[in-house]
Parts: C-alpha cells; structure tokens; sequence
C-alpha cells in the first residue's frame, strides 16, 4: 500500500506591523497579512497586555489572511509596542501618540 502525506503549508508572515505614530484623539490601525489564510490562534498584544473586540478596540480580519487592529481614540498612554502573533510567528510595532501643543 502506498500512503502519501500532505504537510500542511508552513504559515509565513507576507507582510507585518509598520511603526505608526497618531495624535492624541485619533485611531492608530495595524495591519498583518498571512499566507495560507485561515491560520487560527491569532492574539494582539500591547506591552504584553493582550486585547480584545471592544469599542475602543477593533479587531478584524480579511479573507482569512490581512488581520487588522484599529485602536480607537488613543491617549498618551497607549503609547508602546504593538504585537501580533500567531502561533509562532510574531510581529511587533511601536505606537507613539503625541499630545496637541496648546
């Protein structure tokens, strides 16, 4: 008998997290695309804190593949590193949100 294997594609990042910096007030968006889509188990992270769907935090994603965080009218001290994972693959970004000189 003759019994053929088929690994399952290795997931790879296409394209990762880009540094952004916002004004107080405003939205900072994340992007990570991954190849093959559906890779399941993905978590967002800042500065280790790890963040759920909510009003302020949106989190989506696009034919299973370009996985989105927006982070809604941020404040100073949402400042720090954005982190995407998936399994083992990471990506990291720093978030700067600048005050508004009166």
């Amino acid at each position: 008998l003759l019994s053929l294997c088929h690994a399952e594609e290795a997931a790879v990042i296409v394209s990762g997290l880009r540094s952004t910096d916002v004004f107080v007030g405003e939205s900072a968006t994340f992007t990570c695309e991954l190849s093959p889509p559906g890779v399941r188990n993905v978590q967002w992270w800042l500065d280790g804190t790890p963040l759920h769907n909510n009003l302020v935090t949106e989190i989506s994603q696009q034919d299973g593949r370009i996985h989105t965080l927006t982070l809604n009218d941020v404040a100073c001290h949402d400042s720090g590193t954005v982190t995407f994972r998936a399994g083992s693959l990471i990506s990291s970004a720093k978030l700067l949100v600048k005050g508004i000189a009166l």
